[in-house]
């Protein structure tokens, strides 16, 4: 009696287990749970890019500095911006009417009607 006992209990534990195993596994492959899955793996692949590039730039820098350091070139530490410059995009002195130039006259508004 004991020993169907046992048997009974050992083949129920068995298909519990079975049947929570595969429900979680079909619970993985459900589509909103791969989609999760592969926003997850996206995010976490855009942080190793991330850390990758950082770590590429701070490895430039060392790299320039010591380049700079075995050359003996001075960077600048503070970059100034040259003052802008305004160039005209239409060049009117040769025009007849511009007021620097010998056939010049001030413009009339009747002249036009």
């Amino acid at each position: 009696m004991f020993r169907r006992t046992f048997w009974f209990t050992a083949g129920a534990a068995a298909g519990v287990w079975a049947t929570t195993k595969v429900n979680r596994k079909l619970r993985q492959l459900t589509p909103e749970s791969l989609a999760a899955q592969a926003a997850d793996k996206a995010i976490e692949a855009g942080h190793r890019l991330k850390d990758f590039a950082l770590d590429v730039r701070a490895g430039m820098a060392q790299r320039e500095d010591e380049l700079n350091d075995a050359l003996g070139l001075q960077a600048p530490d503070v970059h100034e911006l040259d003052a802008p410059r305004r160039v005209a995009a239409i060049d009117y002195s040769s025009h007849p009417k511009h007021p620097k130039t010998k056939n010049s006259y001030k413009y009339n508004r009747n002249e036009d009607h």
